[in-house]
């Protein structure tokens, strides 16, 4: 496996982690009995999760654009397709403020109803990914190791810091609640 598959193994693990975080919230935290000691550590242990890999998200959709911009033209279509790519709704900005909406229970917009840990799962699950893969097609043909660093910004401290926060939300999930079979139209699996 070269560094380049690495790196790329290493964003798709994080989506899916950030994705089964997002979908097993959506189905506990909507709970009535949501309120309980151990699931506010539960639900912080997924804020802290999410709050860090959509973070991480941002900035390298940051150092993408900045890169896309150095490297090209103002009208190759390289570019164009990047920054269209990249201005599309759905950044992980935008998804930090969902989440932290659903974690408030408050409105995302004036004139809306509170937003729902469904709704930020709704929202990651359809908008933010949609976004993502967009995104990733359009960066997933270079082949330079050195943008992909760049880019990424994945190293072995982070790395471990994600697998550290992930392993946090598992020792803290309910009885009887899997992260590897939540979706937000069903249950939690054991």
């Amino acid at each position: 496996m070269n560094e380049i598959e690495l790196l790329r193994d290493q964003l798709t693990t994080e989506r899916q982690h950030a994705r089964a975080v997002a979908n097993v919230c959506a189905v506990v935290l909507q709970r009535p009995e949501s309120s309980t000691a151990l699931l506010a550590e539960f639900r912080q242990s997924c804020v802290d999760y999410l709050v860090c890999v959509l973070a991480w998200f941002e900035e390298r959709d940051q150092r993408l654009g900045d890169l896309t911009r150095a490297r090209f033209a103002p009208e190759d279509a390289a570019r164009r397709a990047l920054e269209d790519a990249l201005a599309r709704p759905g950044r992980s900005r935008e998804t930090l403020e969902r989440l932290a909406a659903a974690v408030a229970g408050t409105a995302t917009t004036v004139g809306t109803p509170p937003s729902s840990w469904s709704e930020f799962a709704q929202y990651f699950n359809g908008v933010w990914s949609t976004r993502r893969d967009a995104v990733d097609a359009l960066l997933a043909p270079n082949p330079r190791v050195s943008d992909w660093r760049a880019v990424s910004g994945i190293d072995a401290d982070s790395i471990l810091e994600e697998r550290q926060l992930y392993a946090r939300v598992g020792e803290r999930l309910p009885p009887g609640v899997s992260l590897s079979g939540s979706d937000p139209g069903g249950e939690p699996t054991s």
